[in-house]
């Protein structure tokens, strides 16, 4: 068995945010506002990094994030046949996710984030995610939360923007 070095817990601040537009009209929105990554987006990192670079930058839009990958949980409880309407965004920004990493390598543990968008069974529809700020606050690094605290900013802003009925 390996030797543990370290054990803490970690106070996480999470976030619900009830929205006032429906879930199919602000997930259709978040996903034609944010740009998507290609999953190959790194392979010429080492050959040509001014060209994954120039890449990731024309990603990032007004927002400042980039969506990674998308899970749509809600179709997956059609095994049971309780299908729901929920996706799992896993979303954020390479670039910033570097910003962190050079202060502190563990920052890349919770890069890039998630936030899922569902609807409960009253047809209300919700956004929930971890605070950026909370997640990368554990590691004691200021230049790290403050970056962190500007995607706490991000995600916030473009919920709001994107739940304008």
């Amino acid at each position: 068995m390996k030797e543990l070095l370290f054990e803490n817990s970690v106070v996480v601040t999470h976030r619900q945010i009830a929205l006032q537009s429906t879930y199919n009209p602000f997930t259709t929105k978040l996903e034609s506002t944010i740009k998507f990554l290609d999953v190959e987006y790194a392979k010429d990192v080492l050959s040509d990094p001014v060209k994954v670079q120039s890449y990731l930058k024309s990603l990032e839009g007004n927002t400042g994030l980039i969506i990674f990958n998308i899970q749509n949980h809600g179709a997956l409880l059609n095994i049971y046949g309780k299908p729901r309407k929920a996706k799992q965004y896993v979303i954020g920004n390479p670039l910033i996710a570097i910003q962190m990493t050079i202060h502190d390598i563990r920052a890349s543990l919770y890069a890039p984030l998630k936030m899922i968008v569902y609807e409960d069974e009253n047809k209300k529809a919700f956004v929930e995610y971890d605070l950026p700020s909370s997640l990368f606050g554990q590691f004691g690094n200021n230049a790290v939360l403050q970056i962190a605290m500007g995607l706490d900013a991000k995600l916030f802003h473009v919920v709001s923007m994107c739940d304008k009925l």
